[in-house]
């Protein structure tokens, strides 16, 4: 039954976006400052979270599966990181993004691939032990790589903190997953326990703190929502649609060009969003109007990834059982 609730994240996705939307009080608590755990604001609190259930997925043996697979493993992850932050920086270039949503785009851009994608690969039929090991590697790489490429890529529009940004990667991300690897290695038995249910824990925060953001920033997405949707559907399209005709080019089998496709088109959008809300993130932007931006293309990326990569999960699963 969990595993079967956790297999609807698109649905839980789009139904909180809607309950925030119209019923935009219910989430604004993940994100107005009133709940400050261990000092920290609660997005980041619960992405670490997120970032341990993850950790506690893994075990030593995960890493290894790496040196078996290098060719596929370097070549998904060398297009997540240029694929999408390429699209990202041109979109908002040509599109002329307010630098908000500019700096908001190419951040999530930059980001990993998301945990989702390893259910839409197993929901597609694809390669799920490479989708898991794509996330994982990419996962680590991107406590630097996201910084960089951040930095890189939107100062254009702000002088970005690289080594702040650093220092969040590293207490959001990095961290929280080495814990949960180290508890899986020496508390199987209570990491066991709580597997069961972090999968569907870990949906039902990404939905809360979406849907906290799409509360928050109501007015805003109004003002720009034609742009900001078509800009963001584009990162996605050309992310899943380069991922799959870049490895097929490559001569990559099916099952490999899906699950590539679905790691290099799904981001941890999730990550973006809690980066872009930090106020030290914030703090980076001349005008509050801008800064509040920035975390909105995040938002609404969790939203087009799932819907995009369920409905290719669909398509490509009926093709394997014709097949």
């Amino acid at each position: 039954m969990l595993r079967f609730l956790t297999n609807l994240f698109a649905l839980w996705t789009i139904l909180g976006t809607a309950w925030a939307w119209f019923v935009p009080a219910h989430f604004l608590w993940v994100v107005d400052g009133r709940f400050q755990p261990f000092g920290q604001s609660l997005v980041s609190v619960m992405l670490g979270l997120i970032m341990l259930g993850m950790g506690l997925t893994l075990s030593f043996d995960d890493f290894k599966r790496i040196a078996k697979i290098p060719k596929c493993v370097a070549s998904g992850v060398a297009l997540q990181f240029t694929v999408m932050p390429l699209a990202g920086v041109s979109i908002a270039m040509i599109f002329g993004l307010e630098a908000g949503l500019a700096v908001g785009l190419i951040l999530v851009s930059c980001c990993p691939g998301g945990t989702a994608s390893n259910v839409v690969a197993y929901l597609a039929r694809a390669n799920l032990a490479l989708s898991v090991t794509m996330t994982m590697a990419s996962t680590l790489i991107a406590v630097i790589a996201t910084p960089i490429l951040t930095g890189w890529l939107a100062g254009k529009y702000v002088e970005i903190d690289q080594w702040n940004l650093f220092i969040n990667m590293v207490s959001i991300v990095l961290l929280p997953v080495i814990a949960g690897v180290l508890l899986n290695r020496y508390l199987p038995g209570l990491t066991s326990k709580i597997s069961i249910i972090s999968p569907l824990a870990s949906v039902i925060v990404v939905v809360l703190i979406v849907g906290g953001i799409i509360a928050n920033s109501k007015a805003l997405i109004e003002e720009h929502f034609g742009v900001l949707m078509l800009a963001v559907l584009l990162l996605h399209v050309f992310g899943f649609g380069l991922g799959y005709l870049i490895t097929k080019a490559l001569g990559f089998g099916v099952e490999e060009r899906r699950t590539i496709s679905i790691e290099v088109g799904m981001q941890n959008s999730g990550l973006g969003s809690s980066l872009a809300s930090t106020p030290t993130f914030a703090a980076q932007f001349a005008n509050p109007m801008q800064a509040a931006l920035a975390p909105v293309p995040s938002a609404i990326s969790a939203v087009y990834h799932v819907v995009i990569g369920s409905f290719l999960a669909a398509v490509w699963r009926r093709q394997a059982i014709e097949e």
